[in-house]
């Protein structure tokens, strides 16, 4: 298991100076980033990635609302094996249709994107959480839907902060999630209260450990009070120290 850091922590660092943006988050120490909406910035993106030596083995995309085959290509452009959907609005979990209906949109999509040789992922937040269907969150019954080849990033703040045990939810959907977001803070919806790794509410050593088949650990602030630099430096150390020498 690696680390790695979801850019959009970084976006306004991102919108003022991209390639400088990349080099900071090098010296830092991280090797590899997680894109987001990289259709747009593929050619800068990609050339600041090879110049400092990252590499993205995951990337979010709206695939479920833009042209899918820009966003493969684009990925496939930046070496992004894994396009995750970030973002499905809170009233699509209130049903089990609306539940069926996007996973069977996501199903296509991933037809679609293994022909670019590229997997699909989706990404949850609180509402996938707090929505109950049939007696278990709207995540797990949403999970039992997707075709095999399909993973999923847990975001294991938005579980918490959804009411869940992440330790609990990541044993529920098993060897599917491949991917983490690591954050911390006081489990609220309040982004800015956002706390490096290790310094909120949230057991993160445990939970990356209770992740079976977890490929990448990708560490995220939604938002942050702070120098975000100092608080992605923060909580990348303290993965490091804890993880004996685990590559970011």
């Amino acid at each position: 298991m690696s680390y790695s850091l979801q850019l959009y922590t970084l976006r306004n660092a991102i919108q003022e100076d991209l390639p400088g943006t990349i080099r900071k988050v090098a010296e830092i120490g991280f090797t590899q980033v997680e894109p987001y909406n990289f259709v747009a910035t593929a050619q800068e993106l990609g050339a600041a990635l090879r110049e400092n030596g990252l590499s993205a083995p995951s990337g979010h995309a709206p695939l479920l609302s833009q042209d899918q085959d820009q966003i493969f290509a684009a990925a496939k452009e930046l070496g992004i094996t894994t396009v995750i959907e970030p973002y499905i609005p809170a009233e699509r979990w209130q049903s089990a249709e609306d539940v069926r209906a996007t996973a069977a949109l996501l199903n296509e999509a991933a037809k679609k994107g293994a022909k670019y040789g590229i997997r699909v992922g989706y990404h949850n937040h609180q509402w996938e959480l707090e929505s109950i269907i049939e007696g278990r969150t709207a995540l797990e019954y949403f999970a039992d839907l997707l075709d095999p080849e399909l993973v999923l990033e847990v975001d294991t703040y938005w579980v918490a902060v959804g009411g869940q045990d992440p330790m609990d939810i990541l044993g529920k959907l098993g060897n599917r999630v491949k991917f983490i977001h690591i954050k911390d803070g006081p489990l609220t919806t309040d982004t800015k209260a956002q706390l490096p790794a290790g310094q909120g509410k949230v057991a993160v050593l445990d939970v990356i450990a209770a992740a079976a088949s977890l490929e990448v650990g990708v560490v995220e602030f939604d938002d942050y009070s702070g120098d975000i630099f100092e608080g992605i430096n923060e909580s990348l150390s303290f993965l490091m120290a804890s993880g004996e020498g685990i590559k970011a």
